[in-house]
C-alpha cells in the first residue's frame, strides 16, 4: 500500500486518495468523474468494446454510417425519378385495381410526393456529404415529415405487382416500412442530437 501511496503522492496521515480503516483495510476516497460521453473507440484498449452512449450499440466508423445513410438517399432518389418517369405505367396499374378517381389520386400522390421528395433527398445527401454537424438536430425536426413520406413510398412495390407478384410486393413493403427508422438511427450514430 505504501508503494501505491507513493505513486499517487498520497500520505497515510493526510490521505487524498487512499484512507486506512483500522483493522478493516483501505478505502479509496478520491472523487470519481464519469467517463466523458465523447470517448472515442480509438483510445480504448483493443479488448474493450465502446458503446454508443444513447443507443447502447458498438460505435461504428462514422464514414461507414454516413455512407449507408447516403445510399438510402440514393435509393429514394431512384424511386422518385423512376416513379415520375413511369407515371403513365403507374396510372395503368392503379386503374386496373382501383376505379376512376382513386387511380387518379394514386397518380397525383406519386407526382406530388416525388416532386417534394427529390429536393429533400438532395438536401440530405449534400448534408451528409459535406458532414453538416447539425444534421442530427435537423433530421430530428424533419423526421415526422420524412416518416410520412417514406411510409407512403413503402407501398411502391405494389405498383410492380404484375411483374413481381403479391408475395415479393409484401416483402419489399415490409422492408421499406423500417427504412425511416434506420435512417434516424444511422444519423444518431454519426451526429449528436445536441449539435
Amino acid at each position: 500500500m505504501n508503494k501505491i501511496r507513493e505513486a499517487l503522492g498520497d500520505s497515510a496521515s493526510s490521505p487524498r486518495f487512499v484512507e486506512t480503516l483500522a483493522r478493516r483495510g483501505y478505502r479509496f476516497i478520491a472523487p470519481i468523474d464519469s467517463v466523458a460521453a465523447d470517448y472515442e473507440p480509438a483510445t480504448a484498449p483493443a479488448t474493450q468494446i465502446v458503446l454508443h452512449p444513447e443507443l447502447h450499440v458498438p460505435i461504428p466508423h462514422r464514414g461507414l454510417v454516413r455512407s449507408l445513410f447516403a445510399l438510402i438517399q440514393v435509393m429514394y432518389l431512384i424511386f422518385y425519378v423512376s416513379g415520375l418517369a413511369h407515371l403513365h405505367d403507374a396510372d395503368r396499374v392503379a386503374s386496373s385495381f382501383l376505379p376512376g378517381w382513386r387511380a387518379l389520386f394514386i397518380v397525383g400522390a406519386i407526382l406530388v410526393t416525388g416532386a417534394v421528395g427529390i429536393p429533400l433527398r438532395f438536401y440530405l445527401l449534400s448534408a451528409v456529404g459535406f458532414d453538416f454537424r447539425k444534421l442530427g438536430a435537423t433530421l430530428g425536426r424533419l423526421f415526422p415529415f420524412i416518416l410520412a413520406l417514406d411510409q407512403l413510398w413503402a407501398i411502391a412495390p405494389f405498383l410492380l405487382l404484375p411483374q413481381i407478384g403479391v408475395g415479393l410486393a409484401f416483402a419489399a413493403t415490409a422492408a421499406l416500412l423500417y427504412v425511416p427508422f434506420s435512417e434516424r438511427t444511422l444519423i444518431r450514430m454519426a451526429y449528436r442530437l445536441e449539435n
